[in-house]
């Protein structure tokens, strides 16, 4: 069965089809090199650019040789490995339990692992600091002088922060098993624990591996939790906005974010390897594994599950339910007054926030639409570059990312600066941020798509137009849903990538939150935050309705 975009089916199409495919490849992958490659090429000259402006590796000595640097760099990687390390641990246990064990209540843990999702990053902090803060609720009921700042605060906060990640990974990884092998390993005699030892955790070891490096990445490229609760404990991510944004010092605040590329580029390189491994396992054929009860092992991995969700929701929880608190933690009586929000703009940054989100999930939905159907349709030579570029922006942080568009958008060297401080470039840098995961997500349903379906439509005479929007959109509406929501949701708690873009002028939610806290005004940014973790919800559950529809109407047109 011939290709879409071989010879003889572009022969059979008028001319015009060729030239809407090349628009179509060619709108996309202009705007990963004008918003990604581009950018990233200027940070990098920006690093290696001297005080004179000639090139040179000065400013990498100058860097390299301060002890704050080398601090930052230590402390990230301890951070990185220690939250990696207990995250994957911990997430194993929620994904064992939700997937190999068999008890009632597990859709409360899975409604408690999707909320720190919902939030800011630095909403974990938040809640901290109300639990466990010098005015938190347990040095107040018990009397006792915790310190939560510093290192242990920040590796509970990302702990917290990425867990949720472990989780669905490991699942992904557990959810792959044959319930075969298992009846098989019955049959021979095999104990439970032989069982898990031989067969559960070689199943999962790529899904293990694969939640390590991304939890890695999430720990040391995150800015919110490390600004809020971080302290004196310094990392990379600190490091650059206090370059760029306490000492106006852009060459070096560059240096440091080549510096955070590094680690982050050759963790994403493994984790990558590690899920092409983890997918290459699964198969259509596998028998679904359903969990018979055992107490012996279904009591405690449950009462660890659900322990660990209660944390999760208590740490969130804490920060909503604080945000009706009148006077924290002294006065306890229910008010809404902090949601009489006036300083830093007040609730415009929310309206902003919501209008920039739109903007990053419609057009971002549209051009990896149109990037994936130009790549149906591209040579192989011409399709395999552009895949890769499209893939490359997870391997950036959000940190870099966004101070290469400050370095970039904010320089009148060319007409691009036209576009600094205003919300399009923001809605640009939250798209590109997450590019990667929107684009995979429609290429799975482009290589589901049945090449059978646009032969049959060009054989009617359609053109591509007329394939794209009426064969294969709805064939692909699930993964458009998905990556148009993804890009919506991400886009409203996003902060390290706008940090560096907004404007006394143009602000959004989550900077607005981070300047309420640093202002003493925690109730308030708490406030903030859950207005925010509610407009989020509800793209959440919107989500989650229309897929719900589109399964519906598939299934009655099947059954028709």
């Amino acid at each position: 069965m011939s290709r879409p975009g071989s010879a003889p089916f572009l022969r059979r199409t008028f001319d015009g089809d060729r030239l809407l495919a090349a628009v179509c490849l060619g709108v996309p992958a202009l705007g990963l090199v004008v918003f990604f490659l581009y950018p990233m090429v200027i940070v990098f000259l920006r690093s290696i650019t001297l005080g004179d402006g000639s090139y040179g590796l000065a400013n990498y000595a100058e860097v390299l040789s301060t002890r704050g640097f080398w601090r930052a760099t230590r402390h990230s990687m301890v951070m990185g490995l220690s939250t990696a390390a207990i995250s994957v641990l911990l997430g194993f246990v929620i994904a064992h339990g939700l997937h190999r064990c068999a008890f009632r209540g597990k859709a409360l843990i899975r409604a408690a692992i999707v909320l720190p999702l919902l939030a800011p990053s630095l909403v974990q902090a938040l809640g901290l600091i109300f639990l466990l803060g010098r005015n938190g609720l347990v040095n107040r009921l018990f009397g006792t002088d915790l310190d939560i700042y510093g290192f242990w605060g920040l590796l509970i906060a990302n702990t917290l922060y990425a867990l949720p990640q472990a989780v669905m990974i490991i699942g992904a990884a557990l959810a792959l098993s044959d319930a075969r092998t298992y009846e098989a390993a019955e049959v021979l005699g095999a104990s439970p624990w032989r069982q898990f030892r031989d067969i559960t955790l070689p199943a999962a070891r790529f899904g293990i591996l694969n939640a390590a490096f991304v939890t890695f990445i999430i720990t040391i490229t995150d800015f919110g939790n490390a600004a809020v609760i971080g302290g004196d404990y310094s990392v990379l991510a600190t490091e650059i906005y206090s370059q760029v944004i306490g000492q106006m010092n852009f060459n070096l605040g560059a240096v440091v974010g080549i510096m955070l590329l590094l680690p982050t580029v050759v963790a994403y390189v493994i984790e990558r390897q590690a899920s092409k491994r983890q997918e290459g396992r699964g198969g259509s054929a596998a028998v679904p594994f359903v969990p018979t009860p055992s107490a012996v092992r279904d009591l405690p991995m449950g009462a660890l599950s659900f322990l660990l969700a209660a944390a999760i929701a208590l740490v969130i929880g804490i920060v909503v339910y604080a945000s009706f608190v009148r006077l924290w933690p002294y006065r306890f009586d229910l008010t809404f007054r902090h949601y009489a929000i006036t300083l830093a703009g007040g609730y415009s940054s929310l309206w902003t926030t919501i209008y920039v989100s739109l903007i990053a999930a419609t057009g971002g939905t549209v051009l990896v639409f149109l990037l994936g159907l130009g790549l149906r349709r591209a040579p192989a030579a011409v399709a395999r570059p552009i895949q890769m570029i499209a893939v490359m922006p997870a391997a950036v942080p959000g940190m870099v990312l966004g101070l290469a568009y400050i370095l970039t958008f904010n320089s009148t060297a060319t007409p691009l600066h036209l576009l600094y401080g205003t919300a399009a470039l923001i809605a640009a840098v939250n798209f590109y941020h997450y590019h990667t995961q929107a684009f995979l997500t429609v290429m799975t349903g482009f290589r589901q798509l049945p090449v059978a379906l646009e032969e049959a439509a060009g054989s009617l005479g359609a053109g591509l137009g007329r394939i794209a929007t009426g064969v294969i959109a709805p064939f692909l509406a699930p993964m458009l849903i998905s990556a148009f929501f993804f890009l919506f949701m991400r886009s409203m708690v996003t902060l390290s990538a706008v940090v560096f873009l907004t404007t006394p002028k143009l602000t959004v939610a989550s900077v607005t939150i981070m300047r309420l806290d640093d202002a003493g005004l925690t109730s308030q940014a708490a406030a903030f935050s859950t207005v925010v973790m509610l407009v989020v919800a509800l793209a959440l559950g919107s989500m989650k309705l229309l897929m719900r529809r589109l399964g519906r109407a598939a299934h009655g047109a099947g059954a028709g």
